[in-house]
């Protein structure tokens, strides 16, 4: 069976994601979820830093959270890499606290790869890889920032997720 693929069209460009549901088969399950449910159009990029990662997934433009399902299980023992072009899930500091929120690594991040399995260095789970449209991935993570309703990181002038779909 082929792995599933998802486009997420921005201002900026298209990215075409492939999903890895050998290997993290509930975070797949939980991300596609989303994607049918078309929660993430119009999400923002929300936390953008140059060298590091570009992260969307759950804010509105008003810098709202929207409404997630459960948190899941952190599938970041599944032996993937943080490494440039991987997308992984965002999470709070319970490592199994992840909802929606997701990131592209657009450099090699090896200090939120799975460690151990304390809450420290237990990981962010990586899910799939940027197949094609990395470069405007990386065109999102130069993006002039600033500090806006509490968040850092958010690019000046709001880049979103205009739609993110099913790619057959």
């Amino acid at each position: 069976m082929e792995n599933p693929m998802v486009l997420l069209e921005t201002p900026e460009g298209e990215i075409l994601i492939e999903l890895y549901a050998d290997k993290a088969p509930k975070t797949v399950e939980n991300f596609l979820q989303y994607v049918d449910d078309e929660f993430y159009d119009g999400t923002l990029f929300h936390r953008v830093i140059k060298g590091f990662m570009v992260q969307t997934g759950g804010l509105t433009f008003s810098m709202d959270e929207k409404e997630t399902r459960e948190a899941i299980t952190n599938e970041a023992t599944n032996g993937l890499k943080n490494v440039e072009g991987t997308v992984a899930m965002g999470r709070l500091p319970d490592p199994h606290s992840a909802t929606a929120q997701f990131y592209i690594n657009v450099a090699d991040n090896a200090d939120l790869d799975h460690t151990g399995e304390d809450d420290e260095n237990f990981g962010y789970c990586v899910f799939g890889e940027v197949v094609d449209g990395m470069d405007v991935a990386l065109k999102i993570s130069k993006a002039r920032t600033k500090s806006f309703q509490g968040f850092d990181d958010v690019p000046k002038e709001p880049i979103s997720v205009i739609t993110a779909r099913r790619f057959e």
